[in-house]
């Protein structure tokens, strides 16, 4: 699990059958200070994360695809949190 920082929203004309329904948002995951640690990635929300929220991720590709209940998923990044 990490800590990372939603910077926006994205969208696809065209995706994975699996992901139809789910958010993607950009996240920028968060050292512990608070500073960047790497790129910016793609996560899946269904928490309804908005920008400039801090949101915990987990980076399990197998969690996500429990989450997802599906075995089809090409995602590997999932919000399961949002901080208060």
């Amino acid at each position: 699990m990490q800590l990372a920082r939603v910077h926006g929203k994205a969208t696809a004309t065209v995706k994975a059958p699996a992901l139809k329904g789910w958010r993607l948002l950009l996240v920028q995951p968060l050292m512990v200070d608070g500073s960047p640690d790497g790129y910016p990635m793609l996560a899946i929300d269904n928490l309804g994360a908005g920008v400039g929220d801090t949101v915990l991720l987990t980076t399990d590709g197998a969690a996500v695809k429990d989450i997802m209940k599906t075995d089809a998923s090409p995602v590997r990044y999932a919000i399961i949190g949002i901080e208060d």
